[in-house]
């Protein structure tokens, strides 16, 4: 399998685990705001709302569950809040709003992990 043929078969793995993610966050109630927002600060995966509050996911997909919050850097938690923040921006209530960030971990079997309020702004 070529290089070009992995870069897309890995993009669109990661487009199904985005939705699956997203799916489980419609079923719980939420509204899907956004999926792969991007801003000048960086890319959101999700972006959904519950009531007043917004939720910014980051979706990792991997084989196994076990180390793929580990693959959260320092450095995309600061693109991620710097883009969040460009968002909010934008948005009724502003940088004011109650939001949460939270990481969705997917693994090759389909099952979902949600790592709630996994990092503060």
């Amino acid at each position: 399998m070529t290089r070009a043929m992995r870069g897309q078969r890995a993009y669109h793995e990661g487009i199904a685990a985005e939705a699956a993610v997203a799916d489980r966050y419609l079923r719980d109630g939420h509204d899907l705001v956004a999926r792969r927002w991007r801003g000048l600060g960086g890319e959101i995966d999700l972006i959904l709302r519950r009531g007043a509050e917004y939720v910014f996911v980051e979706v990792k997909k991997g084989r196994d569950l076990a180390h793929l919050a580990e693959r959260v850097t320092e450095r995309q938690v600061a693109r991620i809040l710097s883009a969040a923040e460009e968002f909010l921006d934008g948005q009724p209530g502003g940088l004011l709003a109650p939001l949460r960030f939270e990481v969705a971990l997917t693994d090759g079997r389909g099952r979902i992990e949600v790592i709630e309020n996994a990092f503060t702004p």
